[in-house]
């Protein structure tokens, strides 16, 4: 079984989407105005998660979307993962007091080891974090610049340090998100003994299939963002092939 884990991007209050070839915030569009009623058409479906990402907070750390967020956590019963300029244990401690079943560290994690070590042993099983990488190597915010890290190092090193999962996404050299990088987070799942959660360009059942083979390999997961919004992947024909 995948489990698929439907992306909510939040701005202003409202359901976004922000190309990975954007760096420019105000370029987000504006695809759902009312967030809580997509997240609970999410639920009603049948999608066992739901991931949030706070676009004001990645970009401006600015806490306009929580009253949103908050209320979301409180309208559905599935696990919520919130991600987005969580930079911080105060940050941590709000989101884990407010319901958060897994609070998610990105930019934080290569920056600031001591609070990923810190986080997972507060909250063990409730902290992920979310790698993105060009060619294996780890890419900081904003998608342009690449380090000399490799993507399996810093899942080790996170593994290391406690964290529950590990979600991973492949950006292709023009800062777009690439199809997923199966052989890559392949290599993530062999090396590591916690789940790793595939985040990348699928956007029709076919593109699933190819992810949902690969789940004796140790892929656990799946986000899934655009394809969901613009129907070029069905939600219940995407649930029912996860599922088999």
């Amino acid at each position: 079984m995948l489990t698929l884990y439907p992306s909510l991007h939040i701005k202003g209050g409202a359901g976004a989407y922000l190309p990975h070839s954007s760096n420019d915030f105000q370029e987000a569009e504006i695809i759902h105005p009312h967030p809580v009623e997509r997240a609970a058409a999410f639920e009603a479906v049948g999608f066992p998660w739901l991931h949030l990402v706070d676009l004001d907070a990645a970009f401006s750390e600015s806490s306009v979307n929580r009253g949103c967020i908050k209320e979301i956590i409180r309208t559905v019963k599935i696990p919520v993962q919130i991600s987005g300029g969580i930079h911080s244990m105060r940050a941590v401690d709000y989101w884990a007091e407010k319901g958060a079943a897994c609070i998610v560290l990105a930019s934080a994690a290569l920056k600031n080891p001591g609070l990923v070590r810190e986080a997972a042993a507060k909250f063990p099983g409730k902290i992920a974090v979310k790698i993105d990488s060009i060619g294996g190597f780890v890419t900081q915010t904003g998608w342009t610049n690449t380090t000399s890290l490799k993507a399996l190092d810093l899942a080790l090193q996170v593994e290391s340090a406690g964290v529950a999962k590990v979600i991973y996404a492949d950006i292709n050299l023009d800062g777009a998100l690439s199809e997923v990088d199966l052989e890559t987070t392949i290599d993530l799942a062999f090396a590591l003994t916690i789940p790793v959660i595939a985040a990348g360009g699928v956007h029709s059942l076919r593109d699933l299939a190819e992810v949902k083979s690969q789940c004796k390999a140790g892929i656990a997961g799946l986000l899934l963002g655009r394809a969901l919004y613009n129907g070029t992947l069905e939600a219940a024909e995407a649930l029912k092939l996860a599922n088999s």
